[in-house]
């Protein structure tokens, strides 16, 4: 019988699985040995650091969901396997999609391998895959299915359908962030705005799997092992709940909110900014142009008074004139309140 379950025990109550450790050793040793090459290749364009880095942290997820205490008590505790379930398929596949590891293979490998990775990407079967909107039905049919039905039953009792889905997790997860914030070459391009309405949606899909089980009345599950501490068989299922429904949606909150700044800080051909930084100047710049008398034509003359207007200009914080006259349009506005 494990000890109470707490946060000491997560790092205290480990347990050895023989394939995980071998998958992230290589893994994480042949991302090493790639990035590795590539600086000796391209000295002056080393692979990114923080690309490793990512890749690296979704490993150690990994690790921690299957081999720590979280993974001791996934058959003693509901709401921790729930846990584990959010870190293996909201939390390890965006960090390992950011880490690029198939661009990587592409920069650090010579023909014929090269040549046959750009082959796989570009294949129908990839293609088919990697589709977005196959992405998002199949995060919302494993959510769903792997919860809501008779299949979280065998996985309760069955520890070899328990770790294949695990590998379930990690793969649809991967397949669903890989088109909405990863950049590899797999042909799909996708719209910023078209990305955040895609994880959006998901979100509904963790709420609801969540508010279900939170509503249970009676515990659905075999009985896990057994413990003589810890919140009562349908508490504890009412909790998963509640980490799922509370969990998932700020996890995705969180990526949602990194997808919109990256889009704010995409740079427009036309003027080499960010669309953010683009409206916050164009709006400075209007509200120059209504105090300075500036506009968007060439000068012009002003038949009441004769006064002539210059042209407005839009490059307005490197401008102390141009700041000045925003400054004074800023103290009219707080003397009228």
């Amino acid at each position: 019988m494990l000890p109470p379950f707490s946060v000491a025990t997560v790092f205290t109550q480990w347990q050895f699985a023989p394939v995980v450790s071998a998958a992230v050793i290589v893994f994480g040793g042949l991302y090493l040995w790639g990035a590795a090459r590539v600086r000796r290749r391209h000295p002056a364009r080393p692979w990114p650091l923080g690309r490793t880095i990512a890749f690296g942290l979704g490993l150690l997820v990994i690790v921690m969901a299957t081999q720590s205490g979280i993974g001791a008590y996934d058959d003693t505790l509901f709401y921790d396997h729930m846990i584990q379930h959010l870190m293996l398929i909201m939390i390890a596949p965006p960090l390992l999609v950011v880490g690029q590891p198939v661009t990587l293979l592409m920069h650090a490998s010579r023909n014929p391998l090269h040549t046959w990775t750009k082959k796989v990407l570009r294949s129908a079967p990839i293609r088919a895959i990697t589709w977005p909107v196959f992405g998002v039905v199949a995060y919302a049919a494993t959510i769903i299915g792997t919860h809501l039905t008779s299949f979280m039953n065998l996985v309760m009792t069955n520890d070899t359908v328990h770790n294949l889905e695990h590998a379930l997790f990690l793969i649809i997860g991967y397949l669903y962030f890989l088109p909405l914030i990863g950049k590899e070459p797999t042909g799909w391009k996708v719209s910023y705005p078209l990305r955040l309405f895609l994880l959006f949606i998901a979100m509904p899909v963790d709420a609801f799997t969540g508010v279900v089980i939170n509503s249970y009345s009676s515990d659905p599950f075999p009985p896990m092992d057994p413990r003589n501490w810890g919140p009562s068989p349908l508490s504890d299922v009412h909790d998963g709940g509640g980490v799922m429904w509370v969990g998932g949606a700020a996890i995705m909150f969180v990526v949602i909110m990194c997808v919109f700044f990256g889009w704010t800080r995409e740079k427009r051909p036309s003027s080499g900014m960010g669309w953010l930084e683009s409206v916050r100047r164009a709006n400075l710049a209007d509200r120059v142009a209504e105090t300075t008398g500036e506009t968007d034509t060439a000068v012009s003359v002003s038949g009441a008074a004769g006064a002539s207007t210059k042209p407005r200009r839009t490059d307005i914080d490197s401008d102390d004139e141009q700041l000045d006259a925003y400054n004074a349009y800023l103290e009219r506005i707080n003397r009228g309140h």
